[in-house]
């Protein structure tokens, strides 16, 4: 009689743990070297899967453009994986005007550390652009997108776009916007938090 209750009450005890262990923590974009970096490591090629799919909350303030009114944008992005390194992300924000969308199909050519985006705004415009995949030893990796010229409020306008995965929970973008082929010129930097449960 005694073993049966000792093995319920270790099966209850596991049960215990387990509904007690944590919920997977977002990871970093470097893997673990185990061991200090020197200086003839090379950087690894960036998880674009480990690390972007989730929820994201965004904000940033933004200056006048053809893209819309000055004020604050505010806001959630999600990032899934269609399969085959390509993932679909999804905003939903508010700005000065109002709300919007924007819906982004990324491709990830890993080895070429190139990175293709197609963007559609529901504000009226649509983009493609390109990225360069770069980092350090020290785990900070950077994303240079580059636009296509597209129309919006009339105007010719490009993009630029600097991300650096700073952690795994966040991310800064620098975005600069030129307009009429003319200088390009600060666009704000917004930060992306991501939702940890």
């Amino acid at each position: 009689m005694k073993a049966p209750v000792t093995l319920a009450f270790l099966i209850l005890l596991c049960g215990g743990v387990a509904a007690q262990q944590p919920a997977p923590q977002p990871k970093g974009a470097m893997p673990a070297l185990g061991r200090p970096t020197e200086s003839t490591d090379e950087v690894p090629l960036l998880d674009f899967e480990g690390y972007f799919p989730g929820t994201w909350d965004f904000e940033w303030t933004v200056p006048d453009s053809p893209i819309g009114p000055a004020g604050p944008v505010s806001g959630t992005t999600v990032i899934r994986s269609l399969g085959n390194s390509v993932y679909e992300a999804d905003s939903k924000a508010e700005g000065p005007d109002g709300p919007f969308t924007i819906k982004e199909r990324i491709e990830y050519q890993k080895e070429k550390k190139m990175l293709t985006r197609q963007v559609t705004d529901s504000r009226g415009f649509s983009y493609k652009s390109t990225a360069t995949v770069g980092g350090d030893l020290g785990g900070i990796y950077y994303i240079l997108y580059e636009s296509e010229p597209f129309t919006a409020g009339g105007k010719t306008v490009r993009m630029k776009e600097t991300v650096r995965l700073l952690s795994p929970f966040n991310y800064r973008v620098a975005m600069s916007v030129s307009v009429d082929g003319g200088n390009y010129t600060n666009y704000g930097n917004p930060w992306w938090r991501k939702q940890v449960k």
